[in-house]
């Protein structure tokens, strides 16, 4: 079992296997010239999966591939049915914008991924293209679409944006609620990656958006959840909110990061990692142990995120994954 500081139990992996993404958003990466790690300082799939057979074994559950835009990385249904036949109890998911899912899907489905969290910022293709800077709608509506046919558990996050996409709040929510996913309107986080010019909206205004349409419930923070759910009580949908801002955001953080370089990070807002990259390729997996719980033992409280004042993060969201 794996236990930090402050008593809380990590069982939930996020692997990033590539910093790569074939969009810009404004809210993550608008600058970003295409120049990459070179795949040489990348972790190999097998090298990867070194680390998640001892972290499955040290008391992982739940494990989430990220990017950049996972997708974009080759053969990622290989590393997925690694992790799947080694362990078919995994609560295996993916993070993706969407792009190119519709060519994956099936092949994602047969290597055991069980869930996929996809984003959809806006149903107008204009303000898309603005937002990621590349006309991307179409495409990410059939992949949605073909996630469905496959029948993975869907849910779609949207990050509003004042000016932007702030208007299609209740839009979004209208289309998730027809097509039975939930929704998970995410706060804006603060990075100095992002376009600084934008602004995005508190928790409270995204919930008095939709209170000017109907009567919502708390439902409260699911255990160990960055979402605090909602149910809309005309029609019994439920959808979630995540709050980085909130001060109960933290409180039973079980997350870790692990990124393609074999980089381990405590916390989605700090800098601070530690690299299992020298212990993975000699093989050392008892190194490679001991930095994980070196890693938890320093991981943070909580983050810097809040709703009075709050600081500009360095941590680069694309390298380490949402």
């Amino acid at each position: 079992m794996l236990i930090d500081k402050y008593g809380r139990k990590v069982n939930y992996l996020r692997i990033s296997v590539t910093e790569r993404c074939n969009f810009r958003c404004l809210y993550c990466m608008p600058e970003k010239p295409f120049s990459w790690e070179p795949k040489e300082n990348l972790l190999s799939f097998d090298e990867l999966f070194m680390f998640v057979k001892v972290a499955i074994d040290q008391g992982i559950t739940k494990i989430r591939i990220t990017g950049g835009e996972p997708l974009i990385r080759e053969d990622l249904d290989y590393f997925i049915s690694l992790i799947s036949n080694y362990n078919p109890n995994i609560d295996l998911a993916l993070t993706t914008n969407g792009y190119l899912l519709a060519n994956y899907a099936k092949k994602l489905k047969e290597a055991g991924l069980k869930r996929i969290n996809i984003s959809l910022d806006t149903l107008k293709p204009a303000v898309a293209a603005q937002l990621a800077q590349k006309n991307v709608l179409a495409n990410v509506l059939e992949g949605i679409e073909a996630a469905r046919e496959q029948n993975f558990k869907i849910k779609i996050n949207m990050v509003p944006i004042k000016g932007l996409n702030d208007g299609e709040i209740l839009d979004i929510l209208e289309f998730c609620r027809k097509r039975e996913m939930e929704v998970r309107f995410i706060e804006y986080m603060e990075n100095s990656y992002a376009k600084g010019t934008i602004e995005g909206m508190f928790g409270k205004e995204i919930l008095e958006v939709i209170k000017n349409k109907y009567t919502i419930k708390k439902i409260g923070r699911t255990p160990n959840s960055p979402s605090f759910k909602y149910k809309i009580i005309e029609n019994g949908y439920e959808f979630g909110l995540i709050d980085p801002h909130k001060h109960d955001f933290c409180e039973d953080c079980n997350r870790i990061r692990l990124t393609a370089e074999g980089h381990l990070i405590p916390c989605l807002y700090f800098d601070e990692a530690q690299s299992i990259a020298k212990a993975i390729k000699q093989k050392d997996i008892q190194k490679a142990v001991a930095i994980l719980h070196d890693v938890l033992a320093n991981k943070p409280k909580e983050n810097r995120w809040s709703e009075e004042e709050s600081e500009t993060s360095n941590r680069a969201f694309y390298y380490t994954g949402g």
